[in-house]
């Protein structure tokens, strides 16, 4: 790989080289269509990107251009991993690379979780693999963070490779049923019945983890248990992942139910969005004054993710950002409390 003067190109522009390493087929880097070529120079709109055979020329700025080979050497380094790259992870690296962090590219998407049913669950961003590595040290991890951003569902995985290391003897699974509310006596069926909806998100977070055959037997067992948090208060919870989702529709007195439900050798993950709060008027979250209660207490992590985190659809990002702006305008938004 040389670096040398770029001939036809404008004043100070340098040009770079890079020869693919030969056990990654070209079409591995590129991307179908070039794809990842065009996400690079969507990245770096100043430099050139040309390929030719299993060689990468970059031409360019001096500045840009060494950060398109920082970009290109991460992604090299990802490729190896069989991972696929796309215009979605190039856009997240370059990212990574022109923002105000210090983790590597490589070492975040590359972080595996879980592998199951032929696919590999991975945190996507800085703020997911920091949220993976709190619950690793951390007996009780609170992911607070908008729609999208893989609270619940990062959280799961932990859960299931945790179950699968042997490290905890069940998972346990809850969400309070407050949208029911007084509507649930009007809901056909059995309770069972009329609270599954409640829970569905989770089952089908679980079914993408778990051999989905596989699941009635596990909940029969009590490997896995799927319950409103109801059905929590009492119980000590030991050897168990616990998972609390849409936290922010706990009470202060429910959270601290929930909380002391911990037993040995437990972990417990609280993921919630602050801003999709549907108690009752005048009932305050327990997700919004529990970071104030227990900021002192050790073993007990708080993570915030941001629409920077979000993947879904690039609009997701964009929706969440502008919801913001209008809740903050000084003759208030009118969002949800």
């Amino acid at each position: 790989m040389a670096t040398t003067p770029s001939r036809g190109a404008g004043a100070g522009d340098v040009e770079h080289r890079i020869v693919l390493p030969a056990h990654l087929p070209a079409v591995a880097v590129l991307g179908p269509a070039d794809e990842v070529l065009r996400a690079i120079e969507a990245g770096f709109p100043r430099v050139r990107v040309h390929a030719r055979g299993d060689q990468i020329t970059l031409q360019g700025p001096p500045s840009d251009v060494g950060l398109a080979t920082r970009l290109l050497d991460e992604l090299l380094e990802v490729a190896a991993t069989d991972t696929p790259l796309t215009a979605d992870v190039v856009g997240r690296a370059v990212r990574m690379l022109t923002g105000a962090v210090t983790s590597r590219p490589a070492e975040v998407l590359t972080h595996n979780i879980l592998s199951t049913r032929g696919r590999t669950i991975r945190p996507k961003t800085v703020g997911q693999k920091t949220y993976v590595d709190a619950i690793d040290r951390n007996t009780i991890t609170f992911g607070i963070g908008p729609a999208g951003t893989g609270k619940t569902y990062l959280a799961m995985a932990k859960a299931v490779q945790a179950l699968q290391a042997k490290q905890v003897n069940r998972i346990v699974l809850t969400r309070p049923a407050v949208e029911a509310g007084e509507r649930l006596g009007f809901l056909p069926g059995t309770l069972s019945e009329k609270i599954d909806p409640y829970l569905r998100p989770l089952y089908d977070a679980l079914h993408d983890m778990v051999d989905p055959d596989s699941i009635p037997r596990l909940i029969e067992a009590g490997t896995v248990e799927v319950a409103p948090l109801a059905y929590m208060r009492g119980r000590t919870l030991n050897d168990a992942f616990i998972v609390l989702d849409e936290a922010q529709n706990t009470s202060t007195e429910q959270m601290k139910m929930f909380l002391t439900r911990l037993g040995f050798g437990a972990k417990m993950v609280v993921t919630g969005d602050v801003t999709q709060v549907d108690l009752p008027g005048g009932t305050t979250s327990g997700l919004r004054v529990v970071e104030e209660i227990l900021s002192s207490v050790e073993d007990v992590a708080f993570c915030r993710l941001t629409s920077e985190d979000v993947v879904r659809h690039r609009l997701v990002g964009d929706i969440i950002d502008a919801y913001a702006v209008w809740d903050a305008r000084p003759e208030g938004g009118g969002g949800r409390r």
